[in-house]
């Protein structure tokens, strides 16, 4: 996804991006990537410590910043959510069904709650379709209460949105008649003023629910694995995931080597952006990351990288930590 163009010299934002979902389960829905705060390249805010926390239901992410530069900095803070290609918004996660902040979205500052200003906009490749959206009394993000239904439309207004491209032509009816989709994406972005005095240290909490790709069954239970037309997909599952043997062999006690899924297992996919936090002054200091997979049975892979178990054996940690890889979750249980 590309970055909103900073409005202030400094804009801090998330990189986002898209997830394509599996294609062995028909009903598998994909998940969005999103992430933490990030500085364009900055030498005068460090990140002393992150605390990350996902589950399925909620992503708590607590930083503490401080100022090197020795003297007060304020900056336009802005969070992009993910953007949304409405063309495949029926097979994406969509955390809330506000047409707004989807995925509810909050953030306080020294433990006191922000007023944020949600951006939002219309984007037909690389114009700016907004206003004509406005102007046709079409919402800008159709879900929720303000679902779009192309046939439902004044003829004049559909008519205009047909040829301007902003419906697509998506198959035909029973009748024959022609079907048509939304064709634009959507780009939001919540927005604060973001003041880091030079004397002391600045706690910035979120909390946002995440967009998580699920399927009712794995790829990598024994009975599909081996099939060899899933042979390029199962790679890539190990790959992204850096599935081990220990944790198939794991997987295959509970899961058996059969075609079906007698166990009734079934997956669930969760992208956090990390390499965002590579670009302040310096590494971070103090890293942990706790991933609560919701049930003790579940199995969890993903590729850890430079994060090591602590001394409990519970959450992953790193000190002087440089991300230089995104985190992708793979959770494996009953759901």
């Amino acid at each position: 996804m590309k970055s909103l163009t900073p409005w202030v010299v400094l804009t801090i934002f998330p990189v986002l991006a898209g997830s394509l979902s599996s294609g062995y389960a028909n009903d598998s829905i994909a998940e969005m990537s999103i992430g933490g705060l990030q500085l364009a390249r900055t030498d005068a805010i460090a990140m002393e410590s992150e605390r990350l926390k996902i589950s399925l239901d909620a992503v708590d992410v607590h930083y503490r910043f401080s100022n090197v530069s020795g003297k007060p900095l304020t900056v336009t803070v802005a969070f992009p959510l993910p953007d949304i290609d409405l063309s495949d918004a029926e097979n994406i996660s969509l955390p809330s069904a506000d047409p707004v902040n989807f995925v509810d979205f909050k953030t306080s500052v020294d433990g006191q709650p922000v007023a944020l200003t949600i951006d939002q906009r219309a984007m037909l490749g690389t114009t700016d379709v907004s206003a004509q959206l406005k102007q046709l009394k079409v919402p800008l993000l159709p879900i929720g209460s303000r679902e779009l239904r192309p046939a439902d439309l004044p003829a004049a207004t559909q008519k205009e949105m047909i040829a301007t491209s902003l419906l697509m032509p998506v198959g035909a009816d029973e009748r024959g008649r022609p079907r048509y989709a939304p064709g634009w994406s959507v780009k939001t972005s919540a927005v604060r003023e973001q003041t880091f005095p030079a004397d002391r240290p600045v706690l910035v909490e979120h909390h946002y629910r995440p967009s998580v790709g699920g399927s009712p069954d794995t790829i990598l239970r024994k009975g599909l694995r081996q099939n060899k037309a899933l042979a390029a997909e199962v790679a890539r599952y190990r790959k992204d995931y850096c599935v081990t043997d220990a944790f198939l062999s794991e997987l295959d006690k509970r899961a058996g080597a059969g075609a079906a899924n007698t166990a009734g297992l079934g997956e669930r996919r969760i992208n956090y952006v990390l390499k965002t936090g590579a670009n302040w002054a310096g590494p971070i200091k103090s890293f942990k990351l706790a991933i609560d997979k919701g049930a003790p049975d579940r199995l969890v892979s993903f590729c850890a990288g430079r994060l090591k178990l602590d001394a409990n054996g519970s959450d992953y940690v790193a000190t002087d930590f440089k991300p230089d890889a995104d985190l992708r979750i793979l959770i494996i249980g009953r759901f």
